[in-house]
């Protein structure tokens, strides 16, 4: 049975349609991402899961032995929690759990026939495996320094910033592991490091999810399966972020052939109807309504198809610019510059030059201080120490708060402040309409005052009014944050053509490897790197350095370690680990046999063409994938029985 079934799902806020007629299905173990324009009602479908909205029309089944969890956008703790009991409060069920294993073990040990014991045990086991809860304080305290929140582990949760409260919450649900997670936009607030520890355990604890989310390189890692909400429907996708823009393209190649398979059909029938008479006779009044039918379809669907185009035309553009070798003229002149602030060394000793042209993304971990160095630059900040030099420039500016925007004013107002309704980009002259119609704005939002839309519309209203400005630099603080995919593609286009110098905080690892030619990466200690690799190249390389560091310092710890280690106070496997030592051996013999028998079937045309090659392959690679598992841990048990017995 699903998780989650919708069947026909029918919803409208005032006069908008939301949904028309949607079908959702998640599975066990499927990790799904949503995705579609602002304001296309992906939102809404995670509410409809976690039953915070009922549909108009349709029906939602629920599995009711599962538990459905929701990251919220503004979570609430209790005034009086501290940072670690608020995510150690979550746990008390996986706590409780430990501890009765802990009891039924002992009962066992004394009654190792007593039925009702065996079976309690077995449950119980069973939950502790899927919430992977046998070692929970190392859990916490992992979460807790990956999330950068060990240093708050004793301040009040309700003194923390709005981002750091979401760090909070989303460590409570990932070590809590529901049945379905559902996370809106779960990478915002969360610096690279951290969406790479999110990944990692989302990955490794096997966790179903239905997710939103703008960072690409996230849902490819990430997801199983993608949905995009398309004309109030879903349409689906299998796999991640790279297999949807194929499988897209493939679609888009269809529906043009299907649609130019319609305009024969309709040149056949235009030509029947323009016979005259019989056209009008009663008997021939269905096919003449076929072809005012044919008309409404042709009229539609190039439409669509040039829509779909255009997004995938803007995924598929160089990860680069086109190089620029004339010569660039010098925008930033930086020597020796140093920043502190409460005692922290934020800069230390940076120098740099900044020329036009010049694509520069600033990178690295919360707090280090990527904004500082922005500020700097635009003259809000004076440094402690250093020099900057600025050549005769303007410079155009986007910020998370986007203080560019009156709450009271109309987007007509924003952009034609002295009247009318034309607007200049570019040296053109354009009907504000016709501009805003490339930030996915309709006509009627021309009267919307800017406090009456989402975080998103105000972020493409800020982005939209930048470049109808006239630059030689534009410096953007984490431009990508409440912005959905198509809007992320329509920014990225627009940077890529900018003359100018680009300068740019973000933790979107697919938008700074698409338009970054250049990184300062800040190391947390003051320190400030310059690369020139792609961001996924230095992180990769960082990685793996990080990696030979460790493997060298276990190496050099060792011989310490072994003299001084005390004797393990364990001294034989616990009643699970002897359990599965005993049991595995059968069960990787049984698989054995299991794929012994499909690959007999896949040599055997009259076999797999009866079950279909598909399902076969993938109950192939299926069983497979369990074998590994299994043989795994099986060696793991092994290794601890000769080393607790040694």
């Amino acid at each position: 049975m699903a998780y989650i079934d919708m069947y026909d799902i029918k919803k409208k806020y005032d006069v908008k349609q939301i949904f028309d007629g949607l079908d959702f299905h998640i599975e066990h173990g499927e990790r799904v991402a949503i995705i579609g324009q602002n304001g296309c009602g992906k939102s809404t479908l995670m509410k409809l899961a976690i039953g915070a909205e009922k549909p108009d029309e349709g029906k939602v089944i629920y599995d009711k032995s599962i538990e459905i969890s929701m990251l919220d956008q503004n979570p609430k703790f209790d005034d009086d929690a501290t940072v670690k009991d608020a995510i150690e409060s979550e746990l008390s069920e996986l706590k409780d759990a430990q501890n009765r294993y802990q009891e039924l073990s002992e009962l066992i040990a004394k009654n190792p026939d007593d039925k009702a014991i065996l079976k309690e045990h077995e449950a119980v086991t069973a939950f502790l495996d899927h919430h992977n809860a046998w070692d929970l304080s190392n859990k916490v305290e992992r979460a807790l320094q990956e999330f950068q929140l060990k240093e708050y582990e004793d301040r009040l949760v309700c003194s923390l910033s709005g981002g750091e409260q979401r760090r909070v919450a989303l460590a409570s649900l990932i070590l809590k592991k529901p049945d379905l997670l559902l996370l809106d936009e779960p990478t915002n607030h969360l610096d690279v490091y951290m969406v790479e520890f999110l990944e990692e355990i989302l990955q490794k604890e096997k966790f179903t999810l239905l997710f939103i989310s703008h960072d690409r390189y996230f849902i490819d890692h990430i997801a199983t399966r993608i949905v995009e909400v398309e004309d109030l429907k879903l349409v689906n996708y299998k796999g991640g972020y790279e297999s949807y823009l194929a499988q897209k393209e493939a679609r888009i190649k269809s529906m043009q052939k299907e649609y130019g398979n319609l305009l024969r059909l309709l040149k056949r029938e235009e030509q029947w109807l323009a016979t005259g008479i019989r056209a009008r006779e009663t008997r021939n009044q269905g096919r003449k309504r076929r072809v005012f039918e044919l008309r409404e379809q042709a009229k539609k669907n190039p439409t669509l198809i040039r829509k779909m185009k255009v997004e995938l035309e803007r995924e598929k553009k160089s990860w680069r610019g086109d190089k620029i070798v004339a010569k660039k003229k010098l925008l930033f002149d930086v020597e020796n510059l140093e920043y502190s602030i409460a005692d922290k060394l934020l800069i230390k000793n940076f120098t740099t030059r900044i020329l036009q042209r010049d694509k520069i993304a600033i990178v690295g971990p919360n707090g280090s201080g990527k904004s500082t160095l922005l500020k700097i630059l635009l003259g809000r900040l004076k440094p402690d120490a250093g020099i900057i030099k600025k050549g005769e420039l303007s410079i155009g500016y986007f910020d998370q708060h986007r203080e560019m925007l009156k709450d009271e004013a109309t987007l007509i107002d924003i952009f034609c402040p002295d009247g009318g309704d034309r607007v200049m980009v570019e040296g053109k002259n354009m009907h504000v309409f016709g501009y805003l119609k490339n930030f996915l704005f309709p006509k009627e939002y021309l009267d919307k005052k800017i406090f009456q839309l989402s975080g998103g519309e105000k972020n493409r209203v800020a982005l939209a009014l930048l470049f109808t400005k006239k630059y030689d630099c534009i410096i953007l603080d984490e431009p990508t944050n409440d912005l959905d995919i198509q809007t992320i593609n329509i920014l990225e286009e627009k940077l890529l053509s900018f003359e100018g110098a680009l300068i740019f905080v973000s933790h979107d690892r697919y938008f700074v490897d698409k338009l970054a030619q250049k990184l300062f990466i800040f190391k947390g200690n003051g320190e400030i790197e310059i690369s020139y690799q792609s961001y996924s190249e230095y992180l990769d390389i960082e990685k793996e350095i990080k990696g030979l560091d460790s493997f060298e310092k276990s190496l050099q710890e060792a011989p310490t370690v072994v003299e001084n280690k005390p004797k393990k106070a364990k001294q034989k496997l616990s009643y699970k680990e002897q359990r599965d030592l005993d049991m595995l051996p059968e069960q990787i013999e049984k698989l054995e046999q299991l794929i012994d028998e499909i690959n007999a079937c896949l040599a055997n045309p009259d076999c797999y063409n009866q079950k279909g090659l598909k399902e076969v392959s993938e109950e192939l690679a299926k069983a497979e994938n369990e074998y590994e598992e299994l043989s795994d841990r099986y060696l793991e048990l092994l290794e601890l029985q000769e080393e607790l017995e040694g």
